[in-house]
């Protein structure tokens, strides 16, 4: 009998451990991401007469999944923002690992520049490029 009750006990307890921990990570907000299809390509600055292109697949971080429908919905914006911004870097920029990794960065801080008017604060967490190609 002391086994039912004892078995009655743990059970309880560890409903009371779990239920605080489900209500808490509802309350927080999900990462996602948006990943902008077709993949984008466009022209690079190179040395000499020698014209240079780069083609990238974008996925977009937002810190809540509400904000994927605004991503959506300014997906014309970025795709503009992040073409223009490509084109703009040099061949070294491009091709090396460090200039990548700083392409990344300004892409997010550009982005969220100019998304910031239209939506009224920042909604992209982070940029992936998981595909990245050049010639």
């Amino acid at each position: 009998m002391l086994k039912r009750y004892l078995a009655q006990i743990m059970i309880i307890v560890s409903t009371c451990i779990a239920f605080p921990s489900i209500a808490s990570e509802e309350g927080q907000d999900k990462l996602a991401y948006f990943t902008l299809e077709p993949d984008l390509t466009t022209n690079f600055y190179t040395k000499g007469k020698q014209l240079g292109y780069i083609q990238v697949r974008i996925d977009i971080m937002v810190a809540r999944e509400a904000d994927l429908a605004l991503i959506e919905q300014h997906q014309p914006l970025i795709r503009d923002a992040i073409v223009e911004l490509l084109g703009k870097q040099s061949e070294d920029t491009i091709k090396s690992l460090a200039g990548r990794e700083d392409l990344r960065k300004n892409l997010v801080e550009h982005l969220n520049n100019i998304l910031l008017p239209e939506v009224g604060r920042t909604i992209i967490a982070d940029l992936l490029f998981t595909k990245y190609l050049y010639q």
